[in-house]
């Protein structure tokens, strides 16, 4: 494609690279866990599922307790999440009635989520349009940080798209592009590099609306920062290390920070209720981590028991790199919904 038609954005190049239907990383394989690039939270923990649908369960509360309950995870992973929330979820809210819908479109991750909520009722999706309308709660964890993102470069002239080209020998290389972009006036240094989230953003605006005007939460949680700044966050990850993102198109996973406070800009923007920005550590810590832990302990075997431990350290490690610090979490709700669980009251 860049041979013939010339150098593309880093969004474009992200969108192949991630979801091309034959060649897309997505597509081709189940990325998660010790045998694939990387591990998330729900994989790490029974707990950080658990916790989240004891949210949805007091959230649905909030909402007036609507029946039946439209659950939706947004890019959920093997499905283990979505069990564990629902197993909480029925414990917190028996007699709600709970139809969730996923949104997937990788056909290897759908076929694994199917076998993981066997007789949940569940639903799937490719996009949100075909999502049912009327109040909902949404989940949304490690989802954002891989929707396309373009990025900009501040020269002299002003900003130039960042593009991937090829170099000399034929190989994938970084680039500018040659005109500056009209329309951004951000201030910056020569040599800054700033990335504009712009299909975030646009979903996330989606979203607020649909939360403004029928009613619900969304419970968003990624690794990104709570302020704007520039600098290069595009990374990739395969065999749990990082890699160059120009090595092996399609065989890397490709992220990038979110910027948490241009999502919650945006969501304001469409008169939707913001809760957060906040660090996943005091999220968990303020929802209960540590009791649901010691009950489970009580029930455990001594090695049992050193996992839990071990998993309530990972999901809430404090130091720079840790999960607990470098994760966020951001709720967006109707105006109606007042204080959400987790989140300190303004």
């Amino acid at each position: 494609m860049i041979r013939h038609g010339g150098p593309i954005g880093i969004d474009r190049y992200m969108a192949l690279c991630l979801g091309h239907p034959v060649h897309g990383y997505y597509r081709t394989r189940d990325p998660l866990g010790a045998q694939g690039d990387f591990t998330t939270a729900p994989e790490i923990s029974q707990m950080f599922g658990e916790l989240l649908g004891a949210w949805t369960g007091y959230v649905h509360g909030r909402m007036g307790r609507p029946n039946p309950l439209v659950l939706v995870e947004l890019g959920p992973g093997r499905g283990t999440l979505m069990a564990d929330a629902l197993r909480a979820l029925r414990a917190a809210a028996p007699d709600a009635r709970v139809r969730p819908h996923l949104v997937e479109t990788s056909p290897i991750l759908r076929a694994v989520q199917e076998r993981a909520l066997t007789g949940t009722g569940a639903t799937w999706h490719a996009g949100l349009e075909t999502l049912p309308e009327g109040p909902a709660i949404l989940l949304a964890n490690e989802f954002f940080d891989c929707l396309p993102v373009r990025q900009f470069e501040r020269r002299a002239t002003g900003w130039h798209e960042r593009q991937v080209g090829l170099g000399p020998e034929g190989d994938l290389v970084f680039g500018l592009a040659p005109e500056a972009t009209l329309g951004l006036d951000a201030d910056g240094p020569e040599g800054a590099l700033m990335s504009v989230p712009a299909v975030g953003l646009a979903l996330m605006r989606q979203l607020a609306r649909r939360l403004r005007e029928a009613g619900g939460a969304l419970l968003a949680i990624d690794y990104g920062h709570v302020r704007p700044g520039f600098g290069d966050t595009l990374q990739a990850l395969a065999g749990h290390r990082f890699a160059d993102p120009l090595a092996a198109p399609g065989e890397a996973d490709l992220t990038h920070h979110v910027d948490f406070a241009a999502l919650a800009k945006a969501a304001q923007a469409e008169g939707a209720m913001v809760h957060g920005p906040l660090a996943q550590r005091d999220f968990l810590l303020a929802l209960g981590l540590n009791a649901r832990a010691e009950r489970l302990k009580t029930r455990a075997t001594a090695a049992q028991a050193a996992a839990i431990d071990a998993a309530v350290q990972r999901l809430t490690d404090a130091s720079r790199e840790g999960m607990g610090s470098l994760f966020k979490v951001l709720a967006v709700s109707g105006r109606d919904l007042g204080p959400l669980p987790g989140f300190p009251e303004a």
